[in-house]
């Protein structure tokens, strides 16, 4: 193979190891084990915190480093510890700034790998499309402008903002030669933003963490009692309001823990509000080398999803927690590609949030049934292990780059 030289842009990078971030990092380092020549543009380290890393910020304004034979160059940008809207805003206008000056740091790459969010990355990339004649991928792992208003975080005489941002987005998809993204329901939604050629690009899972023998569970999850977990981003697109009305449904129950582990915008919200809850408790995000193990010790999972975001999100963190072998009971629109994943793989349950009740008897059911929750687990392992493993993803990921 001839030697490419293939450029990231994007704002979420390792030692981030959750998210988005995770995924960029580990495409980028498949791709450098695999005779690419690989850069990377990136902020400085700060998500789901919403803080730059304690171990970042007396580094320079522009940094580079190496890191696993991939040169990652960084720009340090403007991040608020109350993400509002407006914040978020020069968030972006700062990572987009600081790194455009990046752009002359870097020699002719032959791809450039745009990821959004954000979409100014795209703006970025096409930059170096028409300076060196690089062919341009855009790869979305969450429109963002679509998130932000079914969100909420767009309120008020908004629609003329979001219009406007919107005609930005699919000006910038036109430019690219292909545009990725990881559900059949975002590849729809792109259809009717741009005419553009399309690739779906799926997020992995590497099963093969998830087949150790683990001696003993987490110290989160070492209770005897029966384990509820959450573990991801305690933001803006989870329902929290259908968590506390569940959480107050079971607060009878006994031998019940509910363990929240994860960090972002809503954490001191959500943290204040499950204080009189004595069996719900509170952690920060594992390190990536942990979570196998976290979510193995749960005995199921949840994640409750606002009901109007349909197909701009596919939440990474489902990979995981069917991959743990685990039932999962997952909330959200019966339209969305999350609530066919479930019908296909049998391996827990999709409700539509109207009702916590039928949520908590279901929950109930499975605590008295400990062969249907084996049933349930192992039909999500064997799903996630068929439709989502890493390397058959990224193996047609790196042949469709040499096409171009």
């Amino acid at each position: 193979m001839n030697l490419n030289k293939i450029l990231i842009i994007g704002i979420n990078y390792y030692p981030e190891d959750t998210a988005i971030g995770l995924y960029t990092t580990q495409k980028a380092e498949y791709l450098s084990q695999n005779g690419f020549e690989v850069t990377v543009i990136t902020g400085f380290p700060y998500y789901p915190q919403w803080k730059i890393r304690d171990d970042y910020m007396s580094k320079s304004f522009f940094f580079k480093e190496t890191i696993k034979g991939v040169k990652v160059l960084r720009s340090k940008q403007y991040v608020p510890s109350n993400p509002t809207f407006s914040k978020r805003i020069i968030h972006l206008i700062s990572f987009t700034i600081g790194n455009f000056i990046n752009l002359f740091r870097v020699t002719k790459p032959d791809i450039v790998i745009s990821i959004i969010p954000f979409t100014t990355s795209a703006l970025l990339g096409w930059f170096l499309k028409i300076r060196y004649k690089s062919k341009l991928w855009v790869h979305i792992q969450d429109f963002e402008f679509d998130a932000a208003i079914e969100s909420g975080l767009l309120k008020g005489n908004s629609e003329p903002i979001f219009k406007g941002l919107l005609w930005i987005e699919k000006k910038l998809l036109s430019k690219a030669d292909v545009v990725s993204t990881i559900s059949y329901g975002m590849l729809n939604k792109l259809k009717q933003k741009a005419n553009v050629e399309s690739y779906y690009l799926t997020n992995w899972i590497d099963i093969s963490l998830f087949d150790k023998d683990f001696n003993k569970p987490h110290t989160y999850l070492d209770s005897n009692d029966f384990k509820i977990l959450y573990s991801g981003n305690i933001g803006t697109k989870q329902n929290w309001d259908i968590f506390f009305d569940f959480i107050n449904e079971i607060k009878d129950t006994p031998n019940i823990d509910v363990i929240i582990v994860g960090e972002g915008a809503e954490k001191e919200n959500v943290i204040n509000r499950f204080k009189p809850f004595k069996f719900v408790k509170h952690y920060n995000l594992v390190p990536f080398d942990e979570l196998p193990l976290l979510l193995s010790s749960a005995d199921l999972h949840v994640l409750f999803q606002k009901t109007d975001v349909i197909d701009t999100v596919m939440p990474s963190k489902l990979l995981g927690m069917m991959a743990s072998g685990k039932p999962s009971i997952v909330t959200g629109n019966m339209k969305s590609e999350v609530a066919t994943i479930f019908n296909e793989s049998q391996g827990g349950y999709y409700f539509d949030g109207s009702s916590v009740k039928a949520i908590t008897d279901c929950i109930l059911s499975l605590i008295d049934n400990k062969k249907l929750r084996e049933e349930l687990g192992l039909n999500a392992k064997r799903f996630v292990n068929d439709k989502f493993s890493q390397k058959e993803v990224l193996d047609k990921f790196k042949m469709e780059l040499l096409k171009i």
